[in-house]
């Protein structure tokens, strides 16, 4: 029987043919580099049916393959399956990278192609000189997927709109010459900014051309003198051409940015290669240009929030986790007993965020999943494809919201009274897990990588492990992923690692996963503090943002250390605080149960 992907990867097959071609590569990736992109960009999960968030799909002449990371395993076999092309999961023994299975692939005369606004910089870079290596040639211009995909939709224009200044507590002038003492420092007399959320933060603005990313597609060009802003004429409002004339930008129209690279000149220009496309850069090789690969300064200043957007964190992250304690009440109390669906789940928990009046949007597709369906990291309960809730089943909720204030993301897991001895010592490691983490002190020019095997411990001494990184940094009502800092247990390749700041909002949440079963993730937000000075330095710590009960029914106490217990006491002890005062006094009651100690 026909598959509508294979179908579509051979109608590829055919445009390579018209150019000579043989080989077609498609990353996830918008000309920006996002990792969440608009549906106009969608070209691989057009192609190949896999939905996830990461993933490189190469059609060759007689065979395609996809390549993604651990977090969508499950979900890509799924998805992928009659559809021919085979998945590779990235990380796992005997599965090539990307690189080397070109290498080995690759025959002299080849043609590879892919679209240059939408394939990296450094990525488009090395796989250039692997092709010149084997004797192979690479076209970087027309992209034969557009004549595939017929019904492809428009791109995304959405108003730009100003955030008021009680908001973002740092002006656009003192941002600006931040980054320019930053590129006087790399010797950089041009900045190029692809990437949107640092252009959101630095000018102040917000848009919502990404669904649940509250940014604009952009680009903003720094020298000297000048600060150019290129936007689309669709997003342009009179407070924002008022705003710009104000503070000196020059607002340009986004379809004229490529033509406009001519006028850069032949100097050092600092790009950051994980925001910057491959036609971006060879525009400037071609005008003897001079990249200087360094991350975005401004990626670094966003992700220390100041003290104005830790004090709305605080206070979004209250309400929130307020809501969805609230929820975790409903569900334990009727909406597992009365076997409600997953998406009917999700769409009372969405509801509920969206009732408050500084909830403008979530911040990403609420991931509702029980049983088999909670092991996989990402899935998506469908409103006509989706299992039913049930007492006798792990209920996992990943959620969060775009507020006035803040952006949040909380993940919870239930799990039913009378749980097997297994599922029971999984689900108390993880919460040691979190715990621990979430207790740490350590000392100043840390990593992420030196703070991962504190949430693994309690899972890699029953020989356990989560194909995926432990926290990643959150935005400030801008992107749920945020970078320089993360937590993870190995480097990730061309990217430079960022020391852990006070400042910085990171998420924590250790997991299981067992196919075919359950899974399991608690997830608490965490912001980054000072902690002590002494002779020995400065020490960090973290402060919770999260204040939900984790589920009492899932805690094994003979799989807790005394001090994982005190830890874990003293959280609901905490939470019993922050919470109650919202009360009604059915919920303190119900709050006072389910913090116990233990």
């Amino acid at each position: 029987m026909s598959n509508i992907f294979a179908d579509r990867i051979e109608a590829l097959r055919k445009g390579l043919d018209k150019n000579d071609a043989n080989w077609y590569l498609c990353t996830t990736s918008d000309p920006h580099g996002s990792e969440y992109i608009s549906d106009h960009y969608k070209i691989r999960e057009f192609l190949s049916g896999f939905t996830g968030s990461n993933g490189d799909l190469l059609i060759g002449p007689e065979g395609a393959w996809l390549w993604t990371d651990g977090r969508y395993f499950v979900q890509a076999a799924k998805e992928l399956e009659g559809s021919g092309t085979v998945l590779m999961r990235m990380g796992m023994e005997g599965v090539p990278e990307l690189n080397d299975f070109l290498k080995e692939h690759i025959l002299e005369g080849d043609v590879l192609m892919f679209n240059g606004k939408l394939m990296g910089a450094a990525t488009g870079a090395e796989i250039r000189d692997i092709l010149k290596e084997k004797g192979a040639f690479l076209l970087a211009g027309a992209d034969p997927a557009d004549e595939v995909w017929k019904d492809r939709p428009a791109d995304s224009s959405e108003k730009i709109w100003i955030l008021p200044s009680a908001l973002y507590g740092e002006e656009y002038e003192a941002k600006l010459c931040r980054i320019r003492k930053k590129m006087k420092e790399t010797g950089c007399g041009t900045h190029i900014i692809s990437a949107l959320d640092d252009q959101m933060w630095l000018f102040n603005i917000r848009g919502g051309d990404i669904r649940y990313n509250p940014v604009c597609y952009a680009y903003t060009v720094i020298s000297e003198k000048e600060v150019r802003l290129y936007v689309k004429e669709e997003s342009v409002t009179d407070e924002l051409i008022s705003y710009a004339e104000d503070k000196g930008i020059v607002l340009l129209s986004y379809h004229d940015f490529y033509g406009d690279l001519n006028d850069v000149g032949a100097g050092r220009v600092l790009v950051d290669p994980a925001y910057t496309n491959y036609l971006l850069l060879r525009l400037l090789e071609k005008q003897g240009a001079v990249p200087v690969f360094e991350r975005n300064p401004s990626a670094g200043f966003k992700a220390v929030k100041n003290r104005t957007e830790c004090e709305n964190i605080r206070r979004v992250y209250l309400k929130d986790s307020l809501i969805l304690t609230r929820f975790l009440k409903y569900m334990k109390e009727e909406g597992l007993k009365a076997g409600i669906s997953e998406y009917e789940a999700a769409m009372k928990l969405d509801k509920m965020r969206l009732e408050d009046d500084e909830c403008y949007d979530l911040s990403f597709t609420t991931i509702s999943a029980c049983g088999a369906n909670a092991a996989m990291m990402h899935y998506e309960a469908e409103k006509d494809n989706c299992a039913v809730t049930a007492e006798d089943e792990v209920y996992l909720v990943d959620s969060g919201g775009q507020y006035t204030g803040g952006t949040t993301d909380v993940t919870r897991t239930l799990i039913p009274v009378g749980a097997s001895a297994e599922l029971k010592k999984h689900f108390t490691k993880v919460c040691a897990g979190t715990l621990a983490l979430q207790n740490v002190i350590f000392l100043k020019g840390v990593t992420g990588r030196n703070l991962d095997v504190i949430a693994r411990k309690p899972l890699w001494e029953l020989g356990t492990d989560y194909k995926c990184g432990t926290g990643h940094g959150v935005g400030y009502m801008l992107n749920v992923h945020e970078g320089p800092q993360s937590i993870r247990p190995k480097c990730l390749r061309n990217v430079k690692e960022a020391e852990m700041e006070a400042g910085v909002v990171i998420s924590d949440e250790p997991g299981v996963y067992i196919e075919g079963k359950y899974g399991i993730r608690t997830e608490n937000i965490l912001l980054c503090v000072s902690s002590m000075k002494n002779a020995d330095g400065e020490f960090l710590s973290f402060e919770p943002l999260t204040y939900v009960p984790i589920d009492l029914d899932g805690i094994d106490t003979a799989y807790l250390e005394d001090k994982e217990r005190r830890q874990l006491n003293e959280y609901h002890r905490a939470v019993r605080e922050k919470l109650s005062p919202f009360m009604n006094e059915e919920e303190k009651i119900w709050l006072e149960n389910v913090t116990r100690e233990v």
